[in-house]
């Protein structure tokens, strides 16, 4: 099954299994976002759970695989200048530079390619603009043998198990770690802050 099916056969039951448990890393992460006015990506905008934490400042562009789950994001988005567009993150439709800011939140370990994901974003950021990443990865070198394990199952369906985040930005010259700090689950989701160089 296709991460796009995937997506679509869950997106009526994942405000439920997502919403309140990550609600408060979600509206901590997005304090980040500047004051001052800018055009900022939602990459994997989901079913918009970000969109009531957001400052109305700014105007947002969330891209999703799925239509089902833009369907359930535009209605949360009545507060902010918000325009969905149905698309690849690991392949964004956008110039480069054409973002003041992106946010990131439990994308990177959902798509196929992390990499090309943060890269893509990285690419439509304009320099001395911000990324904030809020996702569960592991720590470099950490075994975590039973989420290895079943990541080659569970990666089929909805979330990846496996994704180091340094080893991503290790690949990302054009990226500078700001901030990195737990979020929950004992540090296995961190709210991370990226600057574009």
């Amino acid at each position: 099954m296709s991460l796009k099916h995937s997506y679509a056969l869950i997106a009526p039951f994942y405000d439920a299994a997502i919403d309140r448990a990550t609600r408060t890393a979600r509206r901590h992460s997005l304090q980040a976002l500047p004051g001052e006015p800018g055009q900022v990506l939602l990459a994997g905008i989901g079913t918009g759970l970000d969109l009531p934490h957001l400052p109305a400042q700014h105007r947002y562009v969330g891209i999703d695989l799925t239509a089902a789950m833009l369907r359930r994001a535009l209605p949360r988005a009545q507060a902010v200048d918000f325009a969905p567009v149905q698309g690849d993150a690991q392949r964004l439709p956008f110039a480069d530079g054409a973002f003041d800011h992106a946010v990131l939140h439990l994308i990177l370990a959902v798509v196929p390619e992390p990499r090309l994901c943060l890269a893509e974003a990285a690419r439509v950021v304009r320099p001395g603009g911000s990324l904030l990443v809020f996702d569960k990865f592991l720590r470099l070198g950490q075994p975590a043998l039973l989420r290895r394990l079943a990541n080659p199952l569970v990666r089929r369906v909805a979330t990846r198990l496996d994704v180091v985040f340094e080893d991503l930005l290790a690949r990302m010259p054009g990226l500078v770690l700001e901030h990195d700090q737990p979020a929950m689950a004992g540090g296995w989701f961190r709210m991370i802050r990226l600057r574009r160089v």
